[in-house]
């Protein structure tokens, strides 16, 4: 039952326990205060009198540009990634985060489930960035970097590194500390001057220019979900299949 109201959009999952544990939630109009209560298809349940349906679940992925912050609004009215979006759209949680001058992939979607897949480090999605640097980078750091460094939470390391040229470089992560990417270089003595996330497990943004968004397809959705993360590259697929989001996005 919590499960259920949680992927309603009601609450979230522990809200959910509390509205069952008050005798808020009724099935069939019989009140209910089993977590574990089953519901079937066909069940009317109600909250506090107001039916609850399932909700249509939402994936987007956005090529956000730099200058505009992750989070729903801002006291100072600055740009917010919420702003490149169709109003009329539901809610919808960003995953994870990308600082204000940090750029690309983002996904938005109100599955707590595949968010918590997503964002958890015990599930190991990778993430992978390209990263410019103020000096050229040194290979001698390359160890250093998936050694780790020690940061105020913790060691903080990369899984892969690759060196493109000279001041560019590309790196993997699974772990998710807050502004991990700059701060190991930081900590290295590199400044990072223009960071991209080019990849979320299996998503890509090719064919995604910056500013853009799209829905996701049910294989790319499927591929989250599986218990593993991978290095396949999930191209823009022309054949999906369009719904009335993407009909808003195209507005």
């Amino acid at each position: 039952m919590n499960r259920f109201l949680a992927l309603s959009g009601i609450s979230s999952r522990r809200g959910a326990e509390e509205y069952i544990r008050d005798g808020r939630v009724t099935v069939n109009g019989e009140t209910t205060t089993g977590l574990a209560t089953q519901v079937a298809p066909g069940d009317k349940v109600e909250v506090d009198g107001r039916i609850v349906k399932n909700q249509e679940f939402v994936y987007l992925l956005l090529n956000k540009p730099a200058g505009f912050l992750t989070t729903r609004s801002d006291e100072r009215s600055r740009n917010t990634i919420y702003d490149l979006l169709p109003a009329e759209l539901p809610n919808l949680a960003h995953v994870g985060r990308l600082d204000k001058e940090s750029e690309g992939l983002l996904l938005l979607t109100n599955d707590g489930d595949l968010a918590f897949r997503i964002t958890h480090p015990k599930f190991k999605l990778e993430k992978e960035y390209l990263v410019t640097l103020d000096r050229e980078f040194q290979p001698k750091d390359s160890p250093r970097t998936q050694k780790g460094v020690y940061l105020s939470e913790g060691r903080a390391r990369f899984d892969a590194i690759l060196k493109l040229n000279s001041r560019q470089v590309r790196v993997v992560v699974t772990q998710g500390l807050k502004r991990q990417v700059r701060r190991i270089f930081a900590a290295l003595g590199y400044k990072v001057t223009r960071l991209q996330r080019v990849r979320i497990g299996p998503l890509t943004g090719r064919g995604l220019r910056s500013r853009d968004v799209r829905s996701l397809s049910q294989s790319e959705v499927d591929l989250l979900k599986k218990p593993r993360s991978g290095n396949l590259s999930v191209p823009v697929s022309a054949g999906r299949k369009k719904g009335k989001i993407d009909a808003m996005l195209e507005r």
